[in-house]
């Protein structure tokens, strides 16, 4: 595997893992406190209008023996 960070080779079983150093750790926190890393961008309500309408247009039926 290769540390993300500086792309040298790191042993599956290191302390550092998946980075090479405890250097190559800090640099990697310091890009996600400053947002140069993000998980994703944000979902606009727009993003899931047709899947909302096609749900708000569907009719449900509860399985038979759920409800007495």
């Amino acid at each position: 595997m290769q540390c993300p960070v500086c792309k040298k080779k790191v042993a599956f079983k290191s302390e550092n893992m998946p980075f090479c150093s405890d250097r190559c750790r800090i640099i990697d926190l310091g890009d996600w406190a400053s947002e140069k890393h993000v998980i994703s961008t944000p979902a606009h309500r727009n993003d899931f209008e047709d899947e909302l309408e096609a749900l708000d247009s569907a009719s449900f039926e509860p399985p038979s023996g759920l409800i007495q």
